[in-house]
């Protein structure tokens, strides 16, 4: 079916799913791949919950699929990285989120072009996102951001990170510091809206359980499997736009050919193809795509496209798996990168740098990678959001944290704009 003003309609159904318990919209905000299928999901209410809380999530989450095989939606946390690998997580959380939570909805509306479709729940459902009234500004947010290092603690952090590089433990690290508010009262939807915006992306989302949220404006892909492929897009290399025309082809140019953002971009390639192996067919491992520059409001990205053919002896979770936690926000060689992380950072990263997403009937699936997201406890009025980014021998110090600064910067002028 066709609906009037699209635009419209997806405001409404964001104030209509917001009203559920637990909701997830997955919105592409007009970008196109040949891997996308649908350019917005809107999955609301729990017909079926799996928040897993043993030693073996990824194991309750295949039961859960193989029990219902329905459409679900849901949260890979970053801390799941203790199950892949003998490791531990000590630093503190100041949100909790679930490590790992799917629900099976219990209405699922998609948008494709102009056709909406209600694949779960009655039709009915579109009369009553129709009559939903518009949302309007609130002017209820009220925040005090900071950051949880200083710029010349994250310069020493840096230094003594390339010093394990310069030993050999490791080639290359993904640093990141958190910004917090506390007694934060904010509208989610009113800033989800703005920073759609102020930063429309391909897998931006609205995740909400209970009275947490997850307010994402992510431009990257962790994983999806189309048919009997998967396909893994990780970003490495950043190059803010300029308002020139000129000047900003200009510096699309030379980030393509910067053989330091091309260092990075190939060390992590390597990186997920090496996780992609214990997944897949013998040899079906490829790149389809190196160093691609892909232009977004703020900033240009380098992303790179790696896919195989899957193993059919192997379960399509194992499979996530054994590529999680995405190589674009570890590093390599990953556990010890990993290691590193935990040792270097202060906050737990928790839903940070995990990812959320969808899986469909069919055993086809696709998860973004929580960045340049907002996570919000309403209960705790703790509000969080970090960023960062890939440390090697030759990085500057300061030049990460100027970067680290542009990648916030679309946040902080959400959260601060009036």
């Amino acid at each position: 079916m066709r609906v009037q003003h699209l635009p419209s309609f997806k405001q409404k159904a964001l104030k209509w799913a917001a009203s559920a318990e637990v909701c997830c919209i997955l919105d592409s905000n007009g970008y196109t791949d040949r891997y996308s299928k649908y350019d917005l999901l809107i999955a609301v209410g729990a017909n079926e919950e799996l928040n897993a809380k043993s030693a073996f999530k990824f194991e309750e989450l295949k039961t859960f699929y193989d029990r219902h095989k329905n459409w679900m939606f849901g949260l890979l946390s970053y801390e799941l990285k203790n199950e892949v690998e003998e490791l531990e997580s000590a630093n503190p959380d100041h949100l909790g989120f679930p490590e790992l939570f799917f629900f099976v909805p219990k209405y699922l509306i998609t948008i494709k072009g102009d056709d909406v479709e209600v694949l779960l729940g009655g039709t009915e459902v579109i009369d009553i996102i129709s009559d939903c009234s518009p949302v309007y500004s609130t002017n209820k947010s009220k925040i005090d951001i900071k950051g949880r290092i200083s710029r010349a603690a994250y310069i020493e952090t840096v230094k003594a990170l390339q010093q394990h590089i310069a030993r050999g433990d490791i080639y290359e690290v993904n640093f990141c510091q958190e910004f917090f508010a506390e007694h934060a009262v904010i509208n989610p939807i009113e800033i989800y809206n703005r920073l759609s915006q102020v930063s429309p992306t391909p897998f931006s989302g609205f995740f909400k359980i209970k009275g947490q949220y997850i307010l994402s404006a992510s431009p990257e892909r962790y994983l999806c499997k189309r048919g009997n492929n998967l396909i893994s897009q990780p970003i490495k290399g950043t190059a803010k736009r300029d308002a020139d025309p000129t000047v900003d082809l200009e510096i699309k140019a030379a980030l393509r050919s910067n053989t330091k953002e091309q260092a990075e971009n190939v060390m992590i390639v390597d990186l997920v193809r090496n996780d992609l192996t214990k997944a897949a067919i013998k040899g079906s491992v490829k790149v389809d795509e190196l160093f691609g520059v892909y232009g977004f409001p703020q900033v240009y990205q380098m992303i790179s496209t790696i896919s195989c053919e899957l193993n059919p002896a192997i379960h399509f979770i194992d499979a996530i798996k054994h590529t999680f936690p995405m190589g674009s926000m570890t590093g390599a060689p990953k556990v010890k990168a990993m290691e590193l992380i935990e040792e270097y950072e202060i906050s737990k990263r928790g839903a940070y740098s995990g990812a959320f997403g969808y899986i469909g009937p069919e055993a086809e699936f696709d998860f973004n990678v929580i960045i340049r997201s907002i996570l919000y406890d309403a209960t705790k009025q703790y509000l969080s959001f970090q960023v960062g980014g890939a440390i090697t021998y030759a990085a500057d110090a300061n030049a990460e944290y100027q970067e680290c600064m542009l990648k916030a910067s679309a946040i902080i002028q959400t959260l601060t704009s009036s």
